[in-house]
């Protein structure tokens, strides 16, 4: 799921008849997508998010990715300039996926209307130091949280996507559920028993906020039996279906290399050469007597995600060009006045309890599993690789997208 934002990850072994081998698939699709997989060979995991750090990270990113388009004159010519390139563009656009499929749309119409207002007004320079309340070239946060479009998709986004209720829902009844529940506040306890349950029978669940233990623990319990499964059912992996277009907008320790140009006409604002190097390559590696631990796998993973940092700290810098002086970070977040965070609370309020509920969880899977850690050698060897390409990098980079 979403960042965003929950992740979920589905674990099919076999579960689609015209692709037999397939092992892993990455969604942001909402939990109903399970009435598509045959249970009995389906395992969920995911990862959940502060509610307000997803508010915000929502915004900000919705943003970020609706700026990379003012670099046409109007919005006609970037609509069709983005239609042109994702007609030819093999893989997956940021506009493909939900929810950003409806929210970078709407934040880019609203900044080039901004945009026209200023050409109007004749107005050059924006004094104000607030860029989560600069009206003339964003629009505000407190409006944002309050358009229907917002309280339809992003509030209690989590929630409703654990139960399979959202506006991308594979159930029929979801829009009139989700839209009664949003009338009649109280019916909200039974959406939260329902999304509490699904976690309770999910394999995994991860905390955004415990980045670094919940890969750890990630990697060691659900890796380990994923190279399991591969080793008992002598399974080659023959390719994984992937998606790395939506970016982290959680803001990186690591200080970002020098920008460098980017194609104006990439709707999702990543450069192939970008990818490439974020990714481990499986191409040139020597699979014939290798030998590889959970633990090699995470040193893995470490390099994987800290050159994802930097490709998205690039773009993100260059992206928020277009919207100087408006620039989103963990200091400009501090200027955001307590009503706003407050209603951004009550608006999350089934969010927050769902939160704490997968708090608890994770401290039972943190005090049941990570004393065993400190106690296995990391280094003894798990598996021989000896069936096709190696399936700890497919795994090092489905951890690496529970970052993005």
């Amino acid at each position: 799921m979403w960042q965003m934002r929950s992740l979920v990850m589905v674990f099919n072994y076999g579960a689609f008849p015209s692709h037999p081998e397939s092992l892993l698939l990455v969604t942001h699709d909402d939990y109903s997508m399970m009435s598509k997989l045959p249970w009995e060979k389906t395992s969920v995991v995911t990862i959940l998010r502060n509610p307000l750090d997803r508010v915000f990270s929502t915004y900000e990113f919705s943003i970020e990715v609706a700026s990379r388009f003012l670099v046409h004159p109007n919005l006609t010519s970037a609509k069709q300039m983005a239609l042109r390139i994702r007609s030819k563009t093999k893989g997956v656009s940021t506009l493909d996926i939900w929810p950003w499929k409806y929210l970078v749309p709407w934040m880019r119409e609203d900044l080039f209307a901004r945009r026209d207002a200023r050409k109007h007004k004749d107005l050059d320079y924006v004094k104000d130091n607030d860029s989560y309340n600069m009206e003339e070239i964003v629009m505000p946060l407190h409006e944002y949280i309050n358009d229907p479009i917002a309280r339809d998709i992003i509030h209690n986004g989590a929630t409703f996507q654990v139960a399979g209720l959202t506006n991308n829902s594979y159930v029929s009844e979801a829009h009139d559920v989700r839209h009664c529940v949003q009338k009649y506040q109280t019916l909200g306890e039974f959406v939260l028993e329902v999304a509490k349950k699904r976690l309770d029978n999910m394999l995994y669940v991860g905390l955004t906020e415990d980045h670094k233990e919940s890969a750890t623990m990630f990697g060691n319990m659900v890796g380990a039996q994923v190279i399991s499964q591969l080793m008992a059912s002598s399974y080659s992996m023959v390719g994984a279906a992937n998606n790395i277009s939506e970016q982290s907008t959680s803001f990186p320790d690591s200080k970002p290399e020098n920008s460098h140009h980017e194609d104006p006409n990439n709707s999702t604002g990543q450069e192939a050469n970008e990818i490439d190097s974020a990714i481990p390559s499986t191409e040139n590696a020597d699979t014939t007597n290798e030998n590889m631990t959970v633990g090699a796998l995470m040193k893995s993973y470490e390099v994987c995600i800290s050159s994802l940092r930097k490709t998205q700290s690039r773009r993100r810098i260059n992206s928020l060009k277009a919207i100087s002086p408006a620039n989103f970070s963990k200091e400009a977040r501090l200027q955001v006045p307590k009503m706003v965070l407050q209603q951004i609370i009550s608006l999350n309020s089934l969010d927050i309890e769902l939160y704490k509920y997968a708090q608890d969880i994770f401290a039972k899977q943190h005090k049941h599993f990570m004393p065993k850690l400190y106690t296995t050698d990391m280094q003894e060897s798990i598996f021989d690789i000896a069936y096709g390409n190696p399936l700890w990098k497919v795994v090092s980079l489905a951890i690496s997208l529970l970052k993005i």
